[in-house]
């Protein structure tokens, strides 16, 4: 999978301290194929991971401290083998602690030689904004947000775009195909060993599939008419836009790998197609 992406021009590959199961897991088979397959490619590579959900029990075992997110990225690099990161993000924004703590610990990560660049993940508009300040006061610029976005979900338009703009960041987006319904798998019901069948998915369940299913009806008849399949409308229409660095893909096989990466070098959506998914989005405004 990491050769064959690497063969498409991918480079980035994200990962989180609590991405698994178990929690460190991701992180460690990636350190593994690193070092065994791929180590004198690193400097190819683009790795990121994130420190900020909770891995361990007892104090400082989850959010925003600086003791937690320091410990978090020394954890990291010691499972992917690693002297330092290209990114590493704050994984979510934490209520109890200060802003000012959560990027001096950011801060350090650069300047101590762990990571390359700063990232911030799930911020809301006011608290990237203020965050992003406070990093450039410190000479140590945000380097990219990454956000949930998709045609499902278009709740970032209206105040997270603008701040992108307006604090010049890149962004990374996350789940561009709303967890799977956008491959249109659910549309004849749930799959067995599906994401959304699984009973521990805190994501997608069954009634997140039904409540969707008329308007991914209606963009696989959008996709259909296009001739394209519906996992290229979705990401040809999140790619379009200039404030959208690249988008996170969660692909299982070497065919949905393939898939996908094929969606960057289409031509733009035709006019008449994005006029219908936005009349389709106004439709199921509240």
């Amino acid at each position: 999978m990491i050769a064959r992406a690497m063969e498409l021009g991918i480079c980035h590959f994200d990962l989180a301290d609590n991405y698994g199961p178990p929690p460190g897991s991701a992180e460690e088979m990636f350190g593994r194929l690193l070092k065994t397959q791929f180590a004198s490619r690193r400097d190819e590579m683009f790795i990121s991971t994130k420190a900020g959900h909770l891995m361990w029990p007892g104090p400082y075992g989850d959010w925003g401290s600086r003791k937690h997110l320091l410990a978090g990225l020394d954890q990291s690099l010691k499972r992917l083998q690693l002297d330092y990161v290209d990114v590493f993000y704050s994984h979510r924004p934490d209520p109890h602690t200060p802003l000012e703590e959560t990027v001096g610990a950011l801060v350090q990560a650069v300047r101590s030689g762990k990571a390359l660049y700063v990232g911030l993940s799930k911020y809301s508009p006011s608290q990237f904004n203020r965050a992003c300040e406070m990093l450039r006061e410190e000479k140590v610029p945000c380097l990219l947000h990454q956000f949930r976005y998709n045609l499902l979900d278009r709740s970032c338009e209206a105040a997270v775009l603008p701040e992108l703009t307006e604090q010049q960041t890149g962004s990374i987006v996350f789940s561009p195909l709303a967890q799977g319904m956008l491959t249109g798998k659910y549309l004849a019901g749930v799959p067995e060993n599906s994401r959304a069948a699984d009973v521990s998915s805190v994501f997608l369940d069954a009634d997140k599939v039904a409540a969707d299913r008329a308007r991914v009806e209606a963009l696989q008849q959008i996709a259909d008419r296009a001739g394209m399949p519906l996992t290229q409308l979705a990401l040809r229409w999140l790619l379009r836009r200039p404030e959208i660095t690249s988008v996170l893909i969660g692909a299982r096989t070497v065919k949905q790998l393939e898939d996908c990466a094929s969606a960057s070098a289409q031509d733009p959506l035709p006019q008449e197609i994005l006029a219908e998914i936005d009349a389709l989005s106004e439709q199921a405004a509240p």
